[in-house]
C-alpha cells in the first residue's frame, strides 16, 4: 500500500531522493534551465512538501508551491525501482487535493522536453500544454503545462 503524507524535506529519505533527483535534471540539461528548488527552498511556508512511502521505505516526491492564482507541482520524482508502481499517480492524486483544499483555480507545472514519462504522467492526470508561466522564461528544455481545477 503506498502512502501519501506531508514530509519534511530534510527527512534524510527524502533528502535522498531530491538528491537523486537534482544530479538527474544537472546531467540532462544544462544549469541555466534547472528550475528544481533546493531542499531548504522546499521549506518555505507556501509550499506543501509530501513524500509516498511503501512502510518506512520513501519512493518518491512531490510539492505543491501556493502562488499568486494557481498551485505550481514541483520536485516530482520517483525513485527508480519504484517507477511504474503508482507512486507517481498517488502523489499526483494528493496535490491535486491539496490544490483544490486551497481552493485554487488552476495547476501548472515546468518540465523537461526529454522526460516523456513525465510528460504521460501529467497528460494523464489532465495536465495540458501552456506557455511559460510566473518568472520562467521560454526554454528549448521546458514543457510548461496546466490544469483547471
Amino acid at each position: 500500500m503506498i502512502i501519501v503524507e506531508k514530509t519534511d524535506p530534510h527527512h534524510p529519505q527524502a533528502t535522498a531522493l531530491l538528491r537523486q533527483s537534482h544530479a538527474l535534471m544537472e546531467s540532462l540539461f544544462p544549469p541555466e534551465d534547472n528550475f528544481f528548488l533546493d531542499i531548504d527552498d522546499l521549506c518555505a511556508p507556501h509550499i506543501h512538501f509530501f513524500a509516498a512511502r511503501r512502510g518506512d521505505v520513501l519512493l518518491g516526491t512531490g510539492a505543491l508551491a501556493i502562488k499568486d492564482g494557481y498551485g505550481e507541482v514541483k520536485s516530482m520524482f520517483v525513485d527508480q525501482g519504484a517507477r511504474g508502481s503508482g507512486v507517481a499517480d498517488a502523489l499526483m492524486r494528493v496535490l491535486e487535493d491539496a490544490a483544490r483544499e486551497a481552493k485554487l483555480p488552476v495547476m501548472k507545472l515546468e518540465t523537461g522536453n526529454v522526460l516523456h514519462a513525465a510528460h504521460k504522467l501529467y497528460r494523464r492526470h489532465g495536465f495540458t500544454d501552456c506557455g511559460p508561466f510566473g518568472d520562467y522564461q521560454d526554454a528549448k528544455s521546458s514543457v510548461f503545462m496546466e490544469k483547471v481545477l
